[in-house]
Protein backbone atom coordinates (compact mmCIF):
# COMPACT_ATOMS: atom_id res chain seq x y z
CA UNK A 1 0.00 0.00 0.00
CA UNK A 2 1.41 3.40 -1.01
CA UNK A 3 1.36 5.80 1.97
CA UNK A 4 -0.28 9.20 1.86
CA UNK A 5 1.84 12.12 3.06
CA UNK A 6 0.61 15.53 4.23
CA UNK A 7 2.70 18.69 4.37
CA UNK A 8 1.68 21.30 6.95
CA UNK A 9 3.22 24.63 5.99
CA UNK A 10 3.80 26.82 2.99
CA UNK A 11 7.36 28.14 3.23
CA UNK A 12 10.49 27.47 1.20
CA UNK A 13 11.42 24.26 3.02
CA UNK A 14 7.86 22.95 2.64
CA UNK A 15 8.08 23.63 -1.09
CA UNK A 16 11.46 21.88 -1.30
CA UNK A 17 10.15 18.77 0.48
CA UNK A 18 7.10 18.70 -1.79
CA UNK A 19 9.53 18.73 -4.72
CA UNK A 20 11.44 15.74 -3.29
CA UNK A 21 8.27 13.79 -2.57
CA UNK A 22 6.95 14.47 -6.07
CA UNK A 23 10.00 12.71 -7.53
CA UNK A 24 9.08 9.48 -5.70
CA UNK A 25 5.32 9.43 -5.20
CA UNK A 26 2.23 9.98 -7.26
CA UNK A 27 0.78 13.46 -6.93
CA UNK A 28 -2.40 11.79 -5.68
CA UNK A 29 -0.52 10.57 -2.58
CA UNK A 30 0.69 14.02 -1.52
CA UNK A 31 -1.48 16.47 0.42
CA UNK A 32 -0.65 20.05 1.32
CA UNK A 33 -2.07 22.42 3.91
CA UNK A 34 -1.41 26.12 3.56
CA UNK A 35 -3.01 29.00 5.44
CA UNK A 36 -2.88 31.43 2.51
CA UNK A 37 -5.89 30.99 0.22
CA UNK A 38 -4.41 33.30 -2.42
CA UNK A 39 -1.25 31.17 -2.58
CA UNK A 40 -3.37 28.01 -2.84
CA UNK A 41 -5.30 29.44 -5.78
CA UNK A 42 -2.04 30.51 -7.42
CA UNK A 43 -0.52 27.01 -7.06
CA UNK A 44 -3.63 25.40 -8.51
CA UNK A 45 -3.57 27.72 -11.51
CA UNK A 46 0.15 28.22 -12.21
CA UNK A 47 1.79 25.16 -10.55
CA UNK A 48 4.32 27.04 -8.42
CA UNK A 49 4.46 28.71 -5.01
CA UNK A 50 4.21 32.48 -5.55
CA UNK A 51 6.15 33.36 -2.40
CA UNK A 52 8.81 30.67 -1.94
CA UNK A 53 11.08 28.91 -4.46
CA UNK A 54 8.83 30.15 -7.24
CA UNK A 55 11.03 28.49 -9.88
CA UNK A 56 10.00 25.04 -8.65
CA UNK A 57 7.26 23.41 -10.70
CA UNK A 58 4.70 21.83 -8.39
CA UNK A 59 3.00 18.74 -9.74
CA UNK A 60 -0.14 18.58 -7.71
CA UNK A 61 -3.68 17.27 -7.69
CA UNK A 62 -5.76 20.38 -7.11
CA UNK A 63 -8.10 18.72 -4.63
CA UNK A 64 -5.13 17.72 -2.45
CA UNK A 65 -4.19 21.26 -1.43
CA UNK A 66 -6.39 23.06 1.09
CA UNK A 67 -6.54 25.52 3.98
CA UNK A 68 -8.59 22.96 5.96
CA UNK A 69 -5.94 21.37 8.16
CA UNK A 70 -8.24 18.72 9.60
CA UNK A 71 -9.22 17.47 6.15
CA UNK A 72 -5.57 17.26 5.10
CA UNK A 73 -4.38 15.51 8.28
CA UNK A 74 -7.24 13.02 8.19
CA UNK A 75 -6.15 11.57 4.85
CA UNK A 76 -2.47 11.14 5.69
CA UNK A 77 -0.35 8.30 7.07
CA UNK A 78 2.66 10.61 7.46
CA UNK A 79 2.23 14.23 8.56
CA UNK A 80 5.13 16.62 8.02
CA UNK A 81 5.14 19.73 10.22
CA UNK A 82 6.91 22.68 8.65
CA UNK A 83 5.67 25.94 10.12
CA UNK A 84 7.78 28.24 12.30
CA UNK A 85 7.96 26.83 15.82
CA UNK A 86 6.52 30.06 17.21
CA UNK A 87 3.30 29.42 15.23
CA UNK A 88 3.00 25.64 15.60
CA UNK A 89 0.63 25.73 18.56
CA UNK A 90 -1.71 28.12 16.76
CA UNK A 91 -1.55 26.06 13.57
CA UNK A 92 -2.58 22.88 15.39
CA UNK A 93 -5.39 24.51 17.42
CA UNK A 94 -8.16 22.47 15.76
CA UNK A 95 -6.13 19.24 15.65
CA UNK A 96 -6.63 16.73 18.49
CA UNK A 97 -4.61 13.83 19.83
CA UNK A 98 -7.15 11.49 18.26
CA UNK A 99 -6.53 13.10 14.85
CA UNK A 100 -2.83 12.18 15.06
CA UNK A 101 -3.23 8.70 16.56
CA UNK A 102 -1.55 5.99 14.53
CA UNK A 103 0.16 8.44 12.19
CA UNK A 104 3.88 9.08 11.80
CA UNK A 105 4.60 12.73 12.58
CA UNK A 106 7.67 14.30 11.03
CA UNK A 107 9.20 17.52 12.29
CA UNK A 108 10.98 19.60 9.66
CA UNK A 109 10.98 22.51 12.12
CA UNK A 110 14.28 23.80 13.49
CA UNK A 111 12.98 25.52 16.60
CA UNK A 112 11.36 25.39 20.03
CA UNK A 113 7.68 26.01 20.84
CA UNK A 114 8.10 29.23 22.86
CA UNK A 115 5.00 29.02 25.07
CA UNK A 116 5.96 25.56 26.34
CA UNK A 117 9.74 25.76 25.84
CA UNK A 118 9.72 22.32 24.25
CA UNK A 119 11.44 20.97 21.14
CA UNK A 120 8.92 19.69 18.61
CA UNK A 121 9.28 16.00 19.52
CA UNK A 122 8.68 16.71 23.19
CA UNK A 123 5.75 18.97 22.34
CA UNK A 124 4.09 16.28 20.23
CA UNK A 125 4.64 13.67 22.92
CA UNK A 126 3.43 15.78 25.86
CA UNK A 127 0.59 17.70 24.24
CA UNK A 128 -0.67 15.21 21.64
CA UNK A 129 0.32 11.85 23.16
CA UNK A 130 2.31 10.90 20.05
CA UNK A 131 4.67 8.04 21.02
CA UNK A 132 8.34 8.82 20.42
CA UNK A 133 8.58 5.83 18.07
CA UNK A 134 6.06 7.62 15.79
CA UNK A 135 8.02 10.89 15.77
CA UNK A 136 10.66 11.62 13.13
CA UNK A 137 13.04 14.56 12.76
CA UNK A 138 14.40 15.85 9.45
CA UNK A 139 17.85 17.39 9.79
CA UNK A 140 20.38 18.86 7.35
CA UNK A 141 22.79 20.00 6.21
CA UNK A 142 20.45 21.20 3.48
CA UNK A 143 19.12 24.56 2.30
CA UNK A 144 15.83 24.64 0.43
CA UNK A 145 17.27 27.01 -2.16
CA UNK A 146 19.86 24.42 -3.24
CA UNK A 147 17.19 21.73 -3.41
CA UNK A 148 15.34 23.98 -5.85
CA UNK A 149 18.53 24.20 -7.92
CA UNK A 150 18.93 20.40 -7.67
CA UNK A 151 22.39 20.71 -6.16
CA UNK A 152 23.57 17.56 -4.39
CA UNK A 153 22.37 17.72 -0.78
CA UNK A 154 22.16 15.41 2.24
CA UNK A 155 19.43 14.88 4.82
CA UNK A 156 19.38 12.94 8.08
CA UNK A 157 16.11 11.31 9.17
CA UNK A 158 16.05 10.52 12.89
CA UNK A 159 13.61 8.20 14.66
CA UNK A 160 13.92 5.81 17.58
CA UNK A 161 12.62 3.17 15.15
CA UNK A 162 15.29 2.94 12.44
CA UNK A 163 12.95 0.96 10.17
CA UNK A 164 10.50 3.88 10.17
CA UNK A 165 13.35 6.32 9.48
CA UNK A 166 14.42 4.23 6.48
CA UNK A 167 10.87 4.11 5.10
CA UNK A 168 10.46 7.88 5.24
CA UNK A 169 14.00 8.44 3.92
CA UNK A 170 13.07 6.44 0.82
CA UNK A 171 10.38 9.02 -0.01
CA UNK A 172 13.00 11.79 -0.13
CA UNK A 173 15.87 10.03 -1.94
CA UNK A 174 16.40 11.49 -5.40
CA UNK A 175 19.33 11.86 -7.78
CA UNK A 176 20.25 15.08 -5.96
CA UNK A 177 19.22 14.12 -2.39
CA UNK A 178 21.03 11.50 -0.33
CA UNK A 179 19.69 10.46 3.06
CA UNK A 180 21.17 9.08 6.27
CA UNK A 181 19.23 7.70 9.23
CA UNK A 182 19.76 8.04 12.98
CA UNK A 183 18.05 7.02 16.20
CA UNK A 184 19.08 10.26 17.96
CA UNK A 185 15.88 12.32 17.75
CA UNK A 186 16.78 14.45 20.79
CA UNK A 187 20.36 15.18 19.80
CA UNK A 188 19.57 16.02 16.18
CA UNK A 189 16.65 18.24 17.15
CA UNK A 190 18.50 20.14 19.88
CA UNK A 191 21.51 20.52 17.57
CA UNK A 192 19.21 21.96 14.88
CA UNK A 193 17.85 24.48 17.38
CA UNK A 194 21.28 25.49 18.65
CA UNK A 195 22.88 25.87 15.22
CA UNK A 196 20.39 28.64 14.47
CA UNK A 197 21.63 30.55 17.52
CA UNK A 198 25.22 30.13 16.42
CA UNK A 199 24.31 31.25 12.90
CA UNK A 200 22.91 34.44 14.44
CA UNK A 201 26.22 34.83 16.32
CA UNK A 202 28.12 34.32 13.06
CA UNK A 203 26.04 36.98 11.36
CA UNK A 204 26.48 39.44 14.23
CA UNK A 205 30.25 38.98 14.08
CA UNK A 206 30.27 39.49 10.32
CA UNK A 207 28.16 42.62 10.69
CA UNK A 208 30.54 44.05 13.27
CA UNK A 209 33.52 43.36 11.04
CA UNK A 210 35.16 40.18 12.31
CA UNK A 211 36.85 38.14 9.59
CA UNK A 212 37.03 34.51 8.52
CA UNK A 213 39.77 33.66 11.01
CA UNK A 214 37.55 34.60 13.94
CA UNK A 215 34.53 32.89 12.37
CA UNK A 216 36.48 29.63 12.27
CA UNK A 217 37.22 29.90 15.99
CA UNK A 218 33.61 30.86 16.73
CA UNK A 219 32.16 27.81 14.96
CA UNK A 220 34.84 25.50 16.41
CA UNK A 221 33.66 26.57 19.85
CA UNK A 222 30.00 26.34 18.80
CA UNK A 223 30.18 22.63 17.95
CA UNK A 224 31.72 22.02 21.36
CA UNK A 225 28.83 23.91 22.97
CA UNK A 226 26.38 21.72 21.06
CA UNK A 227 28.16 18.59 22.25
CA UNK A 228 28.16 19.72 25.88
CA UNK A 229 24.46 20.50 25.80
CA UNK A 230 23.14 17.46 23.93
CA UNK A 231 25.32 15.17 26.06
CA UNK A 232 23.80 16.74 29.18
CA UNK A 233 20.21 16.51 27.93
CA UNK A 234 20.38 13.10 26.26
CA UNK A 235 23.64 11.26 27.04
CA UNK A 236 24.07 8.56 24.39
CA UNK A 237 26.97 7.49 22.21
CA UNK A 238 26.97 9.96 19.27
CA UNK A 239 29.57 11.39 16.93
CA UNK A 240 29.12 15.16 16.99
CA UNK A 241 31.22 15.43 13.83
CA UNK A 242 28.52 13.74 11.72
CA UNK A 243 26.70 15.80 9.11
CA UNK A 244 23.49 16.05 11.14
CA UNK A 245 25.39 18.00 13.81
CA UNK A 246 28.57 19.63 12.49
CA UNK A 247 27.47 19.75 8.85
CA UNK A 248 24.16 21.40 9.68
CA UNK A 249 25.95 23.94 11.88
CA UNK A 250 28.47 24.81 9.16
CA UNK A 251 25.95 25.38 6.37
CA UNK A 252 23.68 27.47 8.58
CA UNK A 253 26.53 29.59 9.94
CA UNK A 254 28.22 30.25 6.60
CA UNK A 255 25.66 30.05 3.79
CA UNK A 256 24.31 33.04 1.90
CA UNK A 257 20.89 31.37 2.17
CA UNK A 258 20.89 31.28 5.99
CA UNK A 259 18.16 33.56 7.29
CA UNK A 260 19.59 33.32 10.82
CA UNK A 261 22.99 34.52 9.65
CA UNK A 262 21.30 37.29 7.66
CA UNK A 263 19.32 38.35 10.73
CA UNK A 264 22.46 38.38 12.89
CA UNK A 265 24.38 40.34 10.25
CA UNK A 266 21.73 43.06 10.32
CA UNK A 267 21.85 43.25 14.11
CA UNK A 268 25.65 43.47 13.96
CA UNK A 269 25.37 46.35 11.49
CA UNK A 270 23.20 48.31 13.89
CA UNK A 271 19.62 47.32 13.10
CA UNK A 272 17.36 46.92 16.10
CA UNK A 273 15.99 43.42 16.54
CA UNK A 274 12.51 44.56 15.51
CA UNK A 275 13.69 46.46 12.44
CA UNK A 276 15.80 43.48 11.32
CA UNK A 277 12.78 41.18 11.62
CA UNK A 278 10.58 43.58 9.66
CA UNK A 279 13.22 44.06 6.96
CA UNK A 280 13.67 40.29 6.47
CA UNK A 281 9.96 39.48 6.34
CA UNK A 282 10.91 35.91 7.30
CA UNK A 283 11.23 34.05 10.59
CA UNK A 284 14.73 33.61 12.00
CA UNK A 285 14.25 30.68 14.39
CA UNK A 286 17.47 31.59 16.20
CA UNK A 287 15.80 34.66 17.68
CA UNK A 288 13.21 32.60 19.58
CA UNK A 289 15.68 29.79 20.27
CA UNK A 290 18.10 32.12 22.06
CA UNK A 291 15.55 32.90 24.76
CA UNK A 292 14.18 29.37 25.01
CA UNK A 293 17.63 27.80 25.33
CA UNK A 294 18.66 30.40 27.92
CA UNK A 295 15.71 29.33 30.05
CA UNK A 296 16.16 25.63 29.37
CA UNK A 297 19.85 25.69 30.21
CA UNK A 298 19.07 27.05 33.66
CA UNK A 299 18.16 23.46 34.55
CA UNK A 300 21.45 22.03 33.22
CA UNK A 301 24.00 24.83 33.76
CA UNK A 302 26.01 23.83 30.70
CA UNK A 303 28.80 26.25 29.82
CA UNK A 304 27.41 28.00 26.70
CA UNK A 305 29.09 31.42 26.31
CA UNK A 306 28.16 31.90 22.64
CA UNK A 307 24.48 31.14 23.22
CA UNK A 308 24.51 33.42 26.26
CA UNK A 309 26.13 36.26 24.30
CA UNK A 310 23.43 36.04 21.59
CA UNK A 311 20.72 36.06 24.26
CA UNK A 312 22.24 39.13 25.90
CA UNK A 313 22.33 41.02 22.59
CA UNK A 314 18.81 40.08 21.48
CA UNK A 315 16.98 40.20 24.81
CA UNK A 316 19.08 42.27 27.23
CA UNK A 317 19.84 45.07 24.75
CA UNK A 318 23.57 44.59 25.18
CA UNK A 319 25.93 46.15 22.65
CA UNK A 320 26.91 43.60 19.96
CA UNK A 321 30.42 45.08 19.83
CA UNK A 322 30.99 44.84 23.59
CA UNK A 323 29.34 41.44 23.97
CA UNK A 324 31.36 39.89 21.17
CA UNK A 325 34.58 41.44 22.45
CA UNK A 326 33.92 39.83 25.84
CA UNK A 327 33.08 36.54 24.13
CA UNK A 328 36.27 36.64 22.11
CA UNK A 329 38.27 36.58 25.35
CA UNK A 330 36.67 33.23 26.25
CA UNK A 331 37.06 31.40 22.95
CA UNK A 332 40.00 29.18 22.07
Amino acid sequence: MVPKIAMIGGGSWATAIIKMLSDNLSEKEIFWWMRNEVAIDHIKKFKHNPHYLSSVEIKFTESNISSDINAIVKQADFVILNVPAAFLKETLTSVTSADLRGKKIISAIKGIVPEDNLIIGEFLNEKYDVPFEDILVVSGPCHAEEVALEKLSYLTIACTEIKTANVFASFLNTRYIKTNVSDDIFGTEYAAVLKNIYAVASGICHGIGYGDNFQAVLISNAIREIKRFVDAVHPINRDIMESAYLGDLLVTAYSQFSRNRTFGNMVGKGYTVKSAQLEMNMIAEGYYAAKCMHIKNSAYNVDMPISKAVHNILYENRSPQIEMKLLAERLN
